[in-house]
């Protein structure tokens, strides 16, 4: 691999990795995997079916949510002595609802080079099949479990001219299906794409009415992505709240704590936040 002159400290390379068609893995992401001395996985036993696929034999690290911080110091350390780490997810791209932004931040800090070496990622292909606008979109990923929870969420989104993406795991689906449609509205415009280049793939358009009537009546089995047109409604209604303090009180009664409340209620009177923070801080 051609990386000029080797540098003290070694590199940290963000490997994404087939989500399902393992002809999707790159002869890049090959090599560099071939080329580092350690590769940090979210999970050793899927990586490690990978690699085994590729023959390739590398020391594994397991890097995920929960010990993340705890593998930081070591993968840094590695690192600042001159070795090349691969960071790779179970499938998909690193850091897109997976490990990978901690030691990102981890190696700008200590002056490391990050270099990401492209490949699948599961919100980018359900997309740009969508039919829905790819010039401005909000990648959420994954929502609240909690019902209440996830409602208030998606609230904040229900204006949002720009198209919206989400992940959902099958027991989940048909709730959060549910609640969009509450949010959302039953006629808002909605592509579903389920087992993304895997046997049984597919990828179905209705509108939210039509997708919680399908749900209902078939099987639910895969991983999801959720793809929700922008908001093409024009809001003609104006402001119901006379003053800032009854805009504000409505959202945090609704559940949303002070600073989120704040900017729903700036969202609301298309005026900066900053104003309104200013407002409720002048009298302090």
């Amino acid at each position: 691999m051609e990386k000029g002159k080797k540098d003290k400290k070694g590199n940290l390379y963000l490997i994404a990795t087939p989500i399902g068609n393992m002809d999707d893995i790159s002869p890049r992401a090959v090599e560099v995997l071939n080329s580092v001395s350690l590769v940090a996985a979210e999970d050793t036993r899927v990586t490690g079916n990978l690699l085994k696929k590729l023959d390739i034999k590398k020391p594994l690290i397991s890097y995920y949510e929960h010990n993340s911080a705890m593998r930081e110091e070591k993968l840094i350390s590695t690192l600042i002595n001159g070795n090349d780490v691969a960071v790779v997810s179970d499938a998909g791209t690193p850091a897109i609802s997976d490990p990978g932004e901690y030691i990102v931040k981890a190696c700008i800090e200590n002056e490391i080079e990050v270099f990401p070496i492209p490949g699948p990622c599961a919100f980018v292909c359900a997309l740009i099949v969508s039919g829905f606008s790819t010039k401005s979109f909000t990648f959420v990923g994954f929502l609240p479990s909690k019902d209440s929870q996830r409602e208030l969420e998606l609230k904040k989104y229900s204006d949002n001219k720009e198209t919206l993406i989400f992940y959902e795991a099958p027991h989940r689906l048909l709730k959060t299906l549910n609640s969009m449609k509450n949010i959302f509205g039953s006629e808002r415009n909605v592509s579903i794409s389920r087992e993304i280049t895997k046997k049984f793939e597919e990828h179905k358009h209705f509108n939210l009415n039509d997708a919680c009537e399908y749900y209902e009546n078939n099987s639910i089995k895969g991983e999801f992505v959720i793809v929700v047109e922008g908001n093409k409604t024009e809001k003609t209604e104006s402001v119901s709240f006379k003053t800032l303090e009854e805009h504000l009180k409505h959202y945090i009664n609704a559940g949303l704590a002070k600073n989120e409340a704040i900017k729903m209620v700036a969202k609301d009177r298309n005026v900066s936040k900053r104003d309104i923070y200013d407002y409720f801080k002048k009298d302090k």
